[in-house]
């Protein structure tokens, strides 16, 4: 074999693992009692339950904290997100959480988070002129 077939090999050997990692990753999204249910990796989304308890301590542990995260069907559950807690957590809309159930917990190692817009006042006051 000369040097170009054993690069192309192993260009074609690269992208064929890249390719079947990046599709394990692939998760659906899901309700709490899915989640409870498949025993799989999805996303939830919801918003954050307020009212309830939020624990971060990053001096005891700066990848744990929790929350509780309520799905669009009206179920509340105990989100722990293996990483620190995001900036403007609080003030998000919607919360996306990878991860899977364990127990009644859900446990999370990825969040995204959709927070209000900058321009939504000005948005606002556009249409009260038209």
């Amino acid at each position: 074999m000369n040097k170009l077939h054993i690069i192309a090999a192993l260009v074609l050997i690269t992208g064929m693992a890249l390719f079947f990692s990046l599709s394990r990753d692939v998760s659906t999204y899901a309700t709490f009692a899915e989640a409870t249910e498949n025993q799989h990796r999805v996303k939830v989304a919801g918003t954050l339950a307020k009212d309830k308890e939020m624990y971060y301590n990053p001096a005891e542990n700066p990848n744990y904290f929790s929350f509780y995260l309520r799905d669009p069907k009206g179920a509340e559950k105990k989100v722990i997100l293996l990483q620190g807690k995001p900036q403007d957590f609080d003030r998000s809309e919607q919360i996306v959480v990878t991860g899977e159930m364990k127990g009644d917990e859900f446990v999370a190692n990825e969040v995204l988070l959709k927070c209000p817009s900058k321009y939504k006042d000005e948005e606002i006051y556009m249409k009260k002129q038209i």
